[in-house]
């Protein structure tokens, strides 16, 4: 017999663990040890293992998801904060900010085999859908880094605005939209051609990126101007801005692309935006200081992280009635560990004996 288990899994950095989240039940069900200061946290989509980076041990942890446990340890270079995996499987990126570098792990044997100079304090690190690029964010170089991930080697560095951070990738892995905290800015790249196409203005602080499943439009969360950039992915162009709450720290749209999920980190609220009316749908209170969020596999419950309160928020969506017309309301609130961090969701099916 099998089961179809779903969990979530919260990275704790001050309580330097992670803590696993039952999705049918929302209950913590296991809190598991693991390096200091945990941070970026990754789910491998073809292998069930999760990958967490301990920026202060300036290694990797390697989870089991079924026996929710860590298998090993593969050590790293300084300050690795975030870390992405192919979709094959095979290896996971990790961006080392502290010594300018990216770390190239085999999965399979859970080894470092290869390690590549990068630009200055290397912040994110995102492979393209296709595999064959991984992009990596230098803070401290103003630029982006293109990596051939056949030859592990450094394909283009290009240059784009002031201390740029998050990273979101088209599904058909052509361009890769770069923010640019220090500017109030994103940059197009040209994957193919390793060529700046574009500097695009937003708001100030422009934090994080949302790309839609489909590919057509960013959704860019300005932090320091209380909104939400809007840019058409194909004409490399704003369309819009909206005020959206204080401080916009994180996003994440639905899977129909019908709706933006964004964490007000000033204002303790996740703000429900219908992408399709271009208005405001819902503002719902959750705990202290709301960051990361992740949607269920249902797409019905939204996970978000509120990084002061200790503890995962749980939004659900349900169909409005006479009797309760809300359709976005607080579920409840899961407590973790001391600063929670990342959250990284695995679906797998589980053998019975």
């Amino acid at each position: 017999m099998a089961d179809l288990q779903q969990y979530a899994y919260v990275s704790n950095g001050r309580s330097h663990s992670v803590s696993v989240i039952d999705l049918y039940s929302f209950r913590v069900v296991e809190t598991i040890a693991v390096g200091r200061n945990p941070t970026g946290i990754v789910a491998n989509p073809r292998r069930n293992e999760i990958y967490v980076a301990n920026a202060d041990s300036n290694s990797i942890s390697v989870l089991d998801a079924e026996k929710q446990a860590v298998v090993a340890t593969i050590g790293v270079h300084r300050g690795p904060y975030f870390l992405d995996v192919s979709a094959d499987g095979k290896r996971a990126y990790v961006a080392n900010s502290g010594s300018a570098n990216l770390s190239i792990i085999d999965l399979e044997s859970r080894r470092v085999v290869q390690t590549i100079g990068v630009g200055a304090s290397p912040g994110l690190v995102r492979v393209s859908p296709d595999g064959l690029t991984a992009v990596v964010s230098n803070r401290g170089g103003n630029s982006v880094s293109l990596i051939d991930t056949d030859k592990k080697m450094v394909r283009d560095t290009i240059g784009v605005c002031r201390q740029p951070e998050d990273i979101a990738i088209l599904p058909d892995s052509s361009k890769a939209f770069v923010a640019c905290t220090g500017s109030a800015q994103v940059a197009a790249v040209d994957m193919k051609s390793g060529k700046l196409l574009v500097i695009m203005d937003v708001g100030q602080t422009p934090i994080a990126l949302a790309l839609k499943p489909d590919g057509g439009e960013l959704f860019v969360c300005n932090f320091d101007s209380d909104s939400v950039s809007v840019i058409n992915t194909a004409m490399n162009d704003v369309t819009g801005t909206y005020l959206i709450g204080r401080k916009p720290v994180r996003a994440v749209v639905n899977a129909d692309n019908s709706l933006l999920y964004v964490s007000n980190y000033g204002s303790d609220a996740v703000s429900v935006f219908s992408i399709l009316d271009g208005k405001m749908a819902a503002s719902v209170p959750v705990g202290s200081k709301p960051d990361a969020l992740a949607l269920a596999p249902s797409q019905n419950h939204l996970l978000v992280i509120d990084s002061l309160a200790g503890d995962v928020a749980v939004i659900l969506r349900r169909k409005p009635t006479r009797t309760n017309p809300a359709e976005f309301a607080l579920f409840t609130l899961v407590p973790v560990g001391l600063q929670p961090n990342q959250i990284a969701l695995k679906t797998f099916v589980a053998k019975r004996q």
